[in-house]
């Protein structure tokens, strides 16, 4: 972070830019102060402080949605474009190297809005709206989230406030992405798992096949989720009851997420269900040395729409292999790990650049946007930092693991694939928990040296 602020921000404009981050830090410290300040052995209280927060990020939000363009850009666009030609009888692709013929996993974001468009017609604030709520419900989930794992309001608090002012986690919400949806029922899926009861494991199995057939990073999910139940419920606590309800959530996302791939296909929707027909792509791309393992217009050369998919996938597989063979050569394994680990969890999403503001506002106003929505990132790296640390010595609900091994396992997959900077959306609630934690010891150990001081 340190590197990439030092190379975007301190090269152009260094004191003012300064100024604004320390400004910033002092703002939320302040607000962080006040929420920690306020009791927390009322439960009207407490409901008020929640409530408000949400209130004011709603709102926020909504302004942001509604404030830039309405045009669906990149992926966004694929599927809020072509909805209205599917309605009037035209298939999705054309051929078996087309958008949803090769990533057919999408379908399932696809069915969403087809149905939002069925209920509300085609109006894009429908699907804004939408986000908006979604996101508002993930705040509210950290929320619960946080409390469990360290049974302490303020740090609940905390994890909420930092998310909240974090544009680059919020600013997606005019697009219709599916990372909002998808990040919600994750959450929800941890959450019922953590209430450990036999509803709450079915259930956790049913948001687990929601939140894969919305945002296709399950794999990661169940891996954490195994992962979790073999050291923390197995061997560690050798609650073998609760390690069988585990195989029952998984069981039960097995067979929903099967049946909506049959589903898929019967619709008419897409005739490859939910698979993913080019494999290939998401290697050949994490692994470019040139891009930084990311998405470049310089790797465009490699689709080719009018070839069938088998020509593209020999194609793919050739290219693949000299990426594989430059890197041995050069050895730059190590560097396009770091290189891709920065894009990934501390440059900038991107999101706000996604929306296309600049469209209708000044350079200006869109280099100030920028450095704001990027401060918030840099708010919840130096707090969960600092949080991580503190884990070493405050006690916490061994149940966090089951929050951060998913993130690691999506960490590490995102070493080998294509990275952006807006993949880590679905993450940060995670992250702000951590930071909840750490801002709440900062505060508290400088409040203490006051006090004491001051005795």
């Amino acid at each position: 972070m340190l590197t990439y602020y030092h190379q975007n921000f301190l090269n152009q404009g260094a004191a003012k830019n300064v100024l604004i981050f320390l400004f910033f830090l002092a703002i939320i410290t302040l607000f962080g102060y006040i929420l920690i300040r306020i009791r927390t052995d009322n439960k009207k209280t407490n409901n008020i402080i929640l409530i408000s927060l949400l209130t004011i990020f709603g709102v926020t939000a909504l302004i942001w949605a509604l404030s830039v363009p309405n045009a669906q850009w990149s992926d966004f666009g694929n599927f809020w474009s072509r909805a209205p030609g599917y309605f009037q009888g035209d298939k999705l692709y054309q051929t078996d190297n087309d958008y949803f013929s090769k990533y057919a996993y999408q379908s399932g974001f696809m069915a969403y809005i087809l149905g939002v468009i069925k209920i509300f017609g085609y109006n894009i604030i429908a699907v804004q709206l939408l986000n908006v709520i979604y996101q508002v419900l993930i705040l509210l989930v950290t929320y619960s989230l946080a409390y469990k794992i360290f049974n302490n309001i303020k740090i609940a608090r905390l994890s909420v406030l930092l998310l909240m002012i974090d544009l680059d986690w919020f600013a997606l919400n005019s697009q219709a992405d599916n990372q909002y949806l998808g990040s919600l029922l994750y959450l929800v899926t941890f959450w019922l798992l953590f209430q450990d009861k036999n509803w709450s494991y079915i259930l956790a199995g049913v948001s687990l096949a929601a939140g894969c057939l919305i945002r296709p990073i399950g794999p990661v999910i169940i891996a954490g989720i195994i992962v979790y139940a073999l050291i923390y419920i197995l061997m560690k606590h050798k609650n073998y009851k609760s390690g069988f309800k585990i195989l029952l959530t998984l069981a039960i996302y097995f067979i929903l997420f099967t049946l909506a791939g049959v589903g898929i296909k019967a619709s008419g929707i897409n005739e490859y269900g939910l698979s993913n027909h080019d494999p290939e792509w998401k290697f050949l791309t994490g692994l470019n040395y040139q891009s930084g393992g990311t998405y470049s217009n310089e790797l465009n050369k490699f689709i080719d729409p009018s070839k069938s998919r088998a020509e593209m996938s020999k194609v793919e597989k050739k290219q693949l292999k000299k990426e594989i063979k430059y890197l041995n050569d050069n050895n730059a394994w190590i560097k396009l790990f770091i290189n891709k680990t920065q894009t990934l969890w501390s440059s900038r999403t991107l999101a706000t650049d996604f929306t296309n503001y600049s469209q209708n506002h000044s350079q200006k106003t869109v280099e100030i946007i920028n450095y704001l929505a990027y401060l918030g990132s840099i708010i919840l790296i130096i707090f969960s930092w600092i949080g991580s640390l503190a884990m070493f010595k405050n006690k916490f609900d061994d149940r966090f693991y089951l929050l951060l091994l998913p993130l690691m396992a999506f960490a590490v997959a995102n070493l080998i694939i294509e990275v952006q900077g807006r993949y880590r959306i679905e993450f940060l609630p995670i992250i702000a928990i951590m930071a909840g934690l750490g801002i709440y010891k900062l505060i508290s150990t400088i409040s203490g040296y006051f006090i004491t001081k001051r005795n």
